[in-house]
């Protein structure tokens, strides 16, 4: 998709620092943080929303949630737990139509989430 933000960040086009990189995702900073820590993670794959999803992208969506724990045991204020959130649609929360996984933590977590 040549109009999405995070398929551009994704190839490089727009320039930011990854925390995590591979052939399939890319995981990088929030630009407007709602947690100390705040990591997106995304498929290099432009997939719109996860009812987008396809039988056959099931080890991809695992391994961004893989990922995401992975990223949470390298950060030391994340010890005492952390979320990881995926929004669908824009009344689910979804803002970017390109899945993507929150990593947020550093402070305690608010139920319901909002």
């Amino acid at each position: 998709m040549s109009d999405c933000i995070f398929c551009k960040i994704a190839t490089g086009e727009i320039k930011t620092e990854f925390i995590y990189e591979d052939k399939d995702i890319v995981a990088f900073k929030d630009i407007n943080p709602q947690a100390p820590v705040h990591i997106i993670i995304i498929p290099r794959k432009h997939i719109p929303t996860l009812n987008d999803l396809q039988p056959q992208e099931n080890e991809l969506a695992g391994k961004m949630i893989t990922i995401g724990i992975k990223i949470a045991k390298k950060y030391k204020e994340l010890e005492n737990g952390y979320r990881l959130v995926l929004n669908c649609k824009k009344n689910g929360g979804q803002e970017i139509f390109h899945i993507h996984l929150h990593l947020l933590g550093g402070r305690r977590m608010q139920w319901p989430p909002g």
